[in-house]
C-alpha cells in the first residue's frame, strides 16, 4: 500500500479544558474543517473511521450529521493512543484494496470536562493491581519510568529538558494550551502525581477534536503520502506481570519492523512526532528508533538536540487529542520543507508507528 494513500486534509477544533459542547459537535466541526482543507464535500466521503475509549461520538452519528447519505466501510475502533498512527494504516488499506477512495478519520473527546483518562479501571486485572497503588495509567507508567531513569542514569533535570523544550516549541503555536516557559526551579516546584512524574511530566487533559481526510493519492496530488505503518507490541510496561523488562514500550518492539518494512533508516527522518503522554517516553523512543544513542541520551537532552521533536509542543503542551493532533502536525510539516515524518502511537508495550513522506 506504500504511497497509495495521501492525507489530503486536516481539521481541528479549538483545544480547551471545558468545551461546553458534545463530542458529536466537536467531531463534526473538525470533520468539516478537514473536508474543506482537502477540497472535498462531506458527501464524497465513502468510509469513516474513529477510535475511542467509550468517550466519543459513534461514526454513524457523525456521518449522519455530515449528511453522508451513502456510508460505506465504517468502524468505531476501541482503543486509545495505540491507534494514533495505525489508523492511518487502516485508512490506507481501505484505499489500496479499492474499498474506499476518501476516508474520514477523527478523534473527539471531552478529556477534561467529561471522561478523564487518569482514572482507575474496574476490570479483572485491576482487582489485583489497585490494592498496590496501581490505580490508573500514571502509577503503572511511573513505575516503568523510575526503572528507566535508574538504568539510563537520567535524572529529573533531563525530564525537565523534555518538558521545557515542549513548552518552548509550543510558544509560537496559537493552538497550544501551555506556552509559558518552564525553568528548572519551576519544574522542581511542581507536585508529583506519582514519582518520578510531576504534574508537568504528564500530558494534558483536553476537550477537542481532530480529523483527517485520507484519499487515494491519485486524487490528491502533492499531498503527504502514507509510506509505511506498523502496529503491535509485546510484554512490557503494560503487562508487568509477564515483562522481562518493565521499561520496554512499544517502540522497542516495533522500531526494527518499521525500518525493515519501509526500507528507510533513522537518518531519513526529518521530523519526529513522538507520542509524549509522559516526558520519559521521549528519550525512550529516541533511543528505540535509533534517533539517539543510550550512552549519549543525557547530553542529547541537556543540549536540546531533541528540539525538533514535536515542533508544535506535542501532547505535553499543545493538547491531548489522543495523538491524532500529532499526525495533523506531521502533515503541516510535510506541506512545508520536510521530506519524511515519523509519527508514533503509544499504549504501553503496544502501539504503532508510521512514516509519512512529502507528496510528489
Amino acid at each position: 500500500m506504500r504511497g497509495r494513500a495521501a492525507v489530503a486534509g486536516i481539521g481541528m477544533t479549538a483545544l480547551t479544558r471545558r468545551s461546553g459542547r458534545t463530542e458529536l459537535e466537536l467531531a463534526v466541526e473538525a470533520a468539516r474543517a478537514a473536508c474543506a482543507d482537502a477540497g472535498v464535500e462531506p458527501g464524497e466521503v465513502d468510509a469513516v473511521l474513529s477510535y475511542h475509549m467509550n468517550d466519543s461520538a459513534p461514526v454513524v452519528r457523525v456521518a449522519a450529521a455530515l449528511r453522508i447519505e451513502r456510508l460505506g466501510w465504517h468502524n468505531d475502533i476501541t482503543g486509545g493512543g495505540t491507534q494514533a498512527a495505525s489508523i492511518l494504516g487502516d485508512a490506507a488499506m481501505l484505499i489500496a484494496s479499492g474499498l474506499a477512495r476518501t476516508v474520514l478519520v477523527y478523534r473527539a473527546l471531552n478529556g477534561r470536562s467529561g471522561t478523564r483518562m487518569n482514572t482507575a479501571s474496574t476490570g479483572p486485572q485491576e482487582r489485583f493491581t489497585v490494592p498496590y497503588g496501581m490505580a490508573g495509567p500514571i502509577p503503572m507508567f511511573a513505575l516503568a519510568a523510575q526503572r528507566y531513569l535508574y538504568e539510563t542514569g537520567l535524572t529529573e533535570e533531563h525530564l525537565h529538558a523534555v518538558v521545557a523544550q515542549s513548552r518552548q516549541n509550543a510558544a509560537a503555536n496559537p493552538r497550544a494550551l501551555r506556552r509559558d516557559p518552564l525553568s528548572l526551579a519551576d519544574y522542581l516546584a511542581r507536585p508529583y502525581v506519582c514519582s518520578p512524574l510531576r504534574t508537568v511530566d504528564c500530558c494534558q487533559e483536553t476537550d477537542g477534536a481532530c480529523a483527517l481526510v485520507v484519499r487515494d493519492a491519485r486524487l490528491a496530488p502533492g499531498a503527504p503520502r502514507v509510506h509505511t505503518v506498523v502496529r503491535g507490541g509485546g510484554p512490557g510496561c503494560s503487562a508487568m506481570d509477564r515483562a522481562p523488562d518493565v521499561t520496554r514500550i512499544f517502540s522497542g518492539h516495533l522500531a526494527p519492523l518499521l525500518w525493515e518494512r519501509s526500507g528507510m533508516k533513522p537518518d531519513d527522518v526529518d521530523v519526529a512526532l513522538l507520542y509524549d503522554a509522559y516526558s520519559w517516553l521521549v528519550p525512550r523512543q529516541l533511543e528505540d528508533f535509533g534517533l539517539a544513542d543510550r550512552a549519549d541520551l543525557g547530553a542529547f537532552l541537556l543540549e536540546r538536540r531533541h528540539a525538533g521533536v514535536n515542533p508544535h509542543g506535542g501532547l505535553l503542551s499543545e493538547g491531548y487529542v489522543h495523538g491524532l493532533n500529532n499526525v495533523a502536525q506531521a502533515v503541516r510539516e510535510l506541506r512545508g520543507d520536510r521530506e519524511t515524518a515519523l509519527v508514533t502511537g503509544f499504549g504501553g508495550s503496544y502501539g504503532s508507528a508510521a512514516l509519512l513522506t512529502r507528496g510528489g
